[in-house]
């Protein structure tokens, strides 16, 4: 990048109401220009966010690699999208299949279930044999000697109002009481087909640094990261340029910057893109719907790959209305249903 092209990017940039949009974008050509940074990869999900973070690279960094990891559940409208990125930037966007696609994941590790720490924990106490019993930690430790980090969660050890207790959800230890899961519950498909596929990825092609498309303000687990980790030299450091980006400040680089996103967005009306009708999402029976009427084939998979989860989630929310229900005293518990 030239002293004149440095220039032109942070001169468009200072052009948002938010100083944030500048900020990233000077941190970014920091980072991207650092001796260390020899090899750079850009994971790239045909997502809003992803879209961003492709349009400053190829401003800053025109060598770059850019890769698509195919988790096995994607919209054909992704691939679509994929397609137009290249012929935008003139890029080329590798096609790299999962370790463990999710249909296959999901057989070999298990379920998602709500949402990953759930999902994590739930799955140690099954590999245990957990009863599922209300019980002291005292208690149970002593009976479970190798889960205590489950068994803390189980029993609210970490303190009043911590995210890492099973109370962060209302009512979820009441119901899996009443009703263990008859099946295995996991968050090995997102290992299988994301984290250990980009892993692979990094130590085969020799990569130095990188780049994600994740801010904080998307909350969750990835609201607890920052925008750089690792360290030169012992592992491949990760670069996430609009980590620190508000809403407010994203859609200033898309007006700033003519970012035109998937017609998963635009077209069907989706908020989020990723692995279609994943049950960690928020709004996986809305996904669903949207599957159905535009891409009805992508629809039939995720019944097939993910029916029990869904059916184990529905019964969950169904319990919690009812005890929220019987919490206020309403005798009509039907009402509810």
């Amino acid at each position: 990048m030239t002293e004149q092209e440095k220039l032109a990017f942070l001169e468009k940039a200072s052009e948002a109401q938010s100083t944030a949009v500048f900020d990233a974008c000077e941190k970014a050509i920091v980072v991207l220009e650092d001796d260390r940074a020899r090899e750079v990869s850009v994971s790239v999900s045909g997502g809003a966010d992803s879209d961003l973070i492709v349009d400053m690279v190829t401003k800053i960094r025109p060598d770059a690699r850019y890769v698509w990891f195919n988790t096995g559940l994607e919209y054909e409208a992704t691939k679509r999208h994929l397609g137009y990125l290249e012929n935008r930037y003139g890029i080329k966007i590798e096609r790299v299949r999962a370790n463990y696609p999710v249909p296959l994941a999901v057989k070999k590790f298990g379920y998602p279930f709500l949402a990953k720490m759930v999902s994590e924990h739930i799955g140690i106490l099954q590999d245990r044999n957990f009863d599922w019993s209300d019980r002291p930690y005292e208690e149970l430790v002593l009976e479970y000697p190798k889960c205590k980090s489950a068994l803390k969660w189980w029993c609210n050890e970490k303190g009043e109002g911590s995210m890492f207790n099973i109370d962060r959800w209302k009512y979820l230890k009441e119901f899996l009481m009443e009703n263990p899961p008859t099946f295995k519950i996991s968050t090995g498909c997102c290992l299988g087909a994301k984290k250990e596929t980009a892993h692979k990825f990094r130590e085969e092609n020799n990569i130095d640094l990188d780049v994600l498309g994740i801010r904080k303000a998307e909350g969750g687990a990835r609201a607890a990261g920052s925008c750089f980790s690792g360290e030169y030299g012992k592992n491949v450091p990760l670069f996430r340029p609009i980590f620190w980006l508000k809403d407010s400040d994203k859609e200033e680089y898309e007006r700033i910057f003519d970012i035109r996103h998937s017609e998963c967005y635009w077209g069907y009306g989706l908020r989020r893109t990723g692995c279609v009708g994943c049950p960690f999402g928020r709004n996986w029976e809305h996904e669903l719907e949207v599957a159905k009427q535009y891409e009805p084939k992508l629809y039939k998979a995720c019944k097939n790959v993910f029916a029990p989860s869904y059916e184990y989630t529905r019964a969950y929310w169904k319990f919690r209305k009812h005890k929220e229900a019987e919490a206020k005293g309403y005798e009509q518990l039907s009402l509810f249903d």
